[in-house]
């Protein structure tokens, strides 16, 4: 699959604007009240870059960073930002990119860019949480 899609965005920070529902999305996931505390104060600034078809996704705020490495449609083994253990795989549809983590519950976060800003909507059973980030000049 093409990443041309993606040029564009590639290289690009988006930081957080708006969260709806992200503190029912850690509950659910079994994260405590201390770390969603936490969790929720941070204003992360994502950024997607890719080398020889390798994607790295940087998360970086003031509480934590994180930042994954992947192939396209090949599962990974990744640590949560709050600790858990998950086999992770992620896939590009158009300008979407779509992680399944898959563990003591399955999740999925689409992120999608756009020149000015990406939407991250997270899933786990059936809370859907929505964090839109704007574009840093």
């Amino acid at each position: 699959m093409s990443s041309e899609i993606l040029t564009g965005i590639l290289g690009k920070r988006y930081k957080l604007q708006t969260s709806e529902k992200f503190d029912e999305y850690m509950k659910a996931l079994g994260v405590g009240m201390v770390t969603r505390k936490m969790g929720a104060t941070v204003s992360p600034v994502v950024e997607l870059t890719e080398k020889d078809g390798v994607y790295t996704l940087k998360t970086t705020s003031t509480f934590k960073s994180t930042e994954i490495k992947f192939k396209l449609g090949e599962e990974f083994d990744e640590e949560t930002v709050d600790g858990r253990k998950v086999k992770s795989t992620c896939t590009l549809e158009g300008n979407k990119l779509i992680q399944v983590q898959k563990g003591e519950k399955d999740t999925t976060i689409e992120r999608e860019f756009t020149p000015t800003e990406m939407t991250a909507i997270m899933k786990v059973d059936d809370i859907v949480c929505t964090r839109v980030y704007k574009l840093q000049e």
